[in-house]
């Protein structure tokens, strides 16, 4: 029995806003939404508007397995269209609607007759499909992702549509929150780099050294929150390492099953099908990323990482992702890392998390400074290590009270600012610095620096002191993403 498609307000909020980018002269246009927004459902929305006024529209995905499960999602909406792959059952080249690989458009080098084309996980960038995108310019083209940081994107879409963040998705109870701990980590010491980033070898090798450490904690903290194990995914360092937690998991009495691209397709298939089930024998699967792409179990709740990263903020993003989806019961997801990856990418996250992403090719996808030991210490809770929030004043978890203390720490011949309420006060008054300078030169009236200061956290401003200064890149962003959704809601309680 099919099901009727149906779209939520932020859902329509941002279909419109693609419109509006085409009636601008906007060829090319990324659309940028979190894990859990419904991207897919978004999708077969515009590739049924653009069938229904008689033109031809294809979605681009980058293995079969995804086209399988778009092409399932479509027969769910009672939706025609055919799968563009020879010997694939549903092969309807007549179709107006068709869902195909990425290496299928490579083989054929041209799709007669395509209007639309809406390309998924946009973030990565094959040389092929950049060539028909370019060598088509009468073809419309959305790209879908909720990472776009990858160098160059910029030189392919022109416009971004991004206007549904994280936290509002949470909010809407779209998605669950994460609560994290930060538990002992894999030492990176003196590891090369290649490309930037951590020889996989090397994290391997690391990963492996602490395999018992991990599954304890595990044992430990499942315990301890729910009671008893729930659906878990490790992200680990590499394959061996994949393999020596299974083994840790089992001897401790847990099914953990290890899956990476050296087993066939089917198994990883029937693996995921058997852990999708609500009273499956699977505790948990372990990969590195092949859990990133089309995996949606939504009753996953705990998400372990396991595989440190320099510089791949999109990996870290997409890894939270897998264990954020919203699900009946599920208030929230434990978060175990291992990695060092969320107070290494913390800034970039709490950044995203709040206002989204409105430009491309903004440099966030760089290696990161690793913090020193004391800001390591001082971002989590003495007592139990859950990551603690700056502004609070005990442990949301434990209860643990922070001993109020100076947050400036001498050494000889500097000074060395931790985490804690002077950063945070400092941080404050850069903000409503540059919401001053905004103002100022907007020429808006006095009151509207402090209404965005109240806005962005909550409180207004209360006698701080700030000079105007010019806004930095986070807080332009932060601005737009504001207007649009003033913008928006103006729209609605004008056609309310």
């Amino acid at each position: 029995m099919k099901e009727a498609l149906k779209l939520y307000e932020y859902q329509e909020g941002i279909l419109d806003l693609l419109r509006l980018g085409f009636q601008q002269g906007h060829r090319t246009q990324i659309l940028v939404a979190p894990t859990g927004a419904g991207k897919t459902e978004m999708a077969i929305a515009l590739l049924r508007a653009a069938a229904a006024r008689g033109n031809r529209a294809a979605m681009l995905l980058d293995r079969i397995v995804l086209c399988d499960q778009t092409s399932q999602r479509l027969q769910k909406y009672g939706i025609d269209h055919g799968v563009m792959q020879s010997g694939h059952w549903r092969y309807r080249p007549y179709e107006s609607i068709q869902i195909c690989s990425a290496q299928t458009i490579e083989k054929r080098g041209s799709f007669p007759g395509l209007k639309v084309l809406i390309v998924d996980e946009a973030h990565q960038t094959r040389k092929q499909t950049v060539g028909f995108i370019k060598n088509n310019p009468e073809v419309r083209v959305i790209g879908l992702t909720a990472t776009p940081f990858t160098e160059g994107l910029g030189a392919i879409y022109s416009n971004v549509v991004s206007s549904v963040t994280t936290r509002e998705l949470v909010q809407l109870g779209r998605l669950a929150p994460l609560r994290v701990y930060v538990a002992k980590e894999i030492d990176m010491t003196g590891v090369k780099k290649v490309a930037g980033e951590w020889s996989q070898d090397e994290v391997t090798e690391r990963g492996l050294k602490i395999t018992g450490d991990i599954v304890t904690e595990w044992v430990k903290k499942t315990h301890e929150v729910f009671g008893g194990p729930r659906k878990t995914v490790v992200f680990c360092a590499g394959v061996a390492h994949g393999a020596d937690l299974a083994k840790k998991f089992a001897d401790a009495g847990y099914n953990f099953v290890s899956l990476s691209y050296q087993d066939d397709d089917q198994f990883k298939q029937d693996a995921v099908a058997e852990f999708a089930k609500a009273d499956s024998s699977i505790h948990g699967l372990i990969a590195t990323d092949i859990l990133t792409k089309g995996f949606d179990v939504s009753d996953v709740m705990i998400g372990v990482s396991a595989r440190p990263f320099s510089k791949s903020l999109s990996s870290h993003i997409q890894q939270m992702g897998r264990v954020m989806r919203s699900h009946k019961g599920k208030d929230f997801a434990l978060w175990l890392d291992h990695s060092g990856n969320y107070i290494r990418f913390q800034e970039d996250w709490d950044d995203i998390y709040e206002s989204g992403v409105h430009e491309l090719d903004d440099g966030k996808e760089k290696t990161k400074n690793e913090k020193t030991a004391a800001e390591k210490e001082a971002a989590k809770c003495p007592r139990c290590s859950h990551i603690w929030q700056s502004a609070a004043g005990s442990c949301p978890c434990c209860g643990f009270v922070r001993e109020r203390r100076n947050t400036v720490t001498a050494v000889p011949g500097e000074m060395e600012e931790l985490a804690g309420s002077g950063k945070l006060k400092q941080e404050r008054r850069e903000w409503y610095g540059q919401f001053l300078f905004v103002c100022r030169d907007r020429g808006y009236k006095p009151g509207w620096a402090a209404s965005k200061f109240k806005e962005k956290f909550g409180s207004y401003p209360n006698g701080l002191q700030a000079d105007p200064i010019p806004p930095m890149p986070e807080v332009s962003r932060w601005l737009k993403a504001s207007h649009i959704r003033f913008m928006k809601s103006r729209h609605r309680t004008a056609t309310a």
